[in-house]
């Protein structure tokens, strides 16, 4: 399959692996037949990082089928993962503990959500997590602790200051494109009732992060004026 971001063969079934293992059922996962080259000595991994499977522009989604890589289905777990590392970004650029904390848990959630989005139908064995309602609700209650820390926001502001909330309004874009892959999807396919909620409300509490992380460093913020 090539590496795409998440959407490599490597990705998915490490994914894959560390979902099923939660629910402490055995991976199924066919690997493929090795290429002409040994690897190296020394070298131990259970699935290659290159297969050469997805260079006629094609991938494979977990449970079978396969697909262009431009689909809307992979443009749409391809962008969650460009806002899960576009998180990791801004963690790097050294964000407050109660915020790195929070970012972490938001990956992890993310990397349930591309798994959910690259299974279509009935996974097999049902070992893939689906993102239910429960999970925007939660991501509420992370807004309204931020923002009784914050001052009352009373105009419009431009994204920036400090590098790891400027990281986090860039989040909150990505955020909203992979919501709006998501929307496309979902008309012309079923997906879990619980991905655009929890999308939906994310870029909003990326918003916010923002906003706390850009006070937490002393800058302030600049208000947009016409």
């Amino acid at each position: 399959m090539g590496d795409i971001g998440f959407i490599s063969e490597l990705r998915l079934a490490m994914c894959i692996r560390f979902l099923v293992s939660r629910r402490g059922k055995p991976p199924n996962l066919t690997a493929r037949s090795p290429r002409s080259s040994d690897p190296p000595d020394g070298y131990n991994a259970g699935v290659r990082i290159y297969t050469g499977g997805g260079d006629t522009g094609e991938t494979g989604l977990f449970g079978g089928g396969r697909v262009s890589k431009d689909d809307l289905r992979v443009e749409a777990y391809g962008t969650v993962d460009e806002l899960n590392a576009c998180l990791g970004a801004a963690r790097a650029a050294g964000v407050p503990e109660q915020i790195d904390h929070l970012a972490e848990r938001i990956q992890a959630r993310l990397f349930e959500l591309g798994a959910d989005l690259a299974s279509p139908g009935e996974s097999p064995g049902g070992t893939v997590l689906r993102l239910g309602p429960d999970a925007a609700q939660e991501l509420e209650s992370e807004i309204d602790t931020l923002e009784a820390q914050l001052e009352p926001l009373t105009s419009f502001i431009l994204p920036g200051g400090h590098p790891a909330g400027a990281a986090l309004h860039q989040a909150r874009t990505i955020c909203r494109r992979a919501e709006r892959r998501v929307v496309s999807l979902a008309r012309e396919q079923t997906i879990s009732a619980g991905i655009v909620p929890y999308l939906n409300r994310l870029s909003d509490l990326l918003f916010v992060m923002a906003r706390f992380a850009n006070q937490a460093a002393g800058r302030p913020e600049s208000k947009w004026k016409r």
